[in-house]
């Protein structure tokens, strides 16, 4: 059920835009197939759930290198 679909709530685009990593305060991009809001800097993805961004560092996935 955490995995997004074409019928998952769309992130409110004005909040993408002032949203960031809470860990490196830096930007985050948005992976629509996958569901996530990805920082770089961290290596981490944060989920969306039901079109709300989860920004929680114990709930965000390791980026593998």
């Amino acid at each position: 059920m955490s995995h997004a679909t074409t019928d998952a709530p769309e992130v409110d685009p004005a909040l993408l835009e002032i949203l960031v990593c809470p860990l490196t305060k830096g930007p985050l991009r948005y992976d629509r197939a996958a569901g996530e809001l990805i920082s770089d800097q961290a290596r981490l993805a944060y989920p969306i759930r039901d079109g709300i961004p989860i920004m929680l560092p114990d709930e965000a996935r390791r980026l593998d290198d």
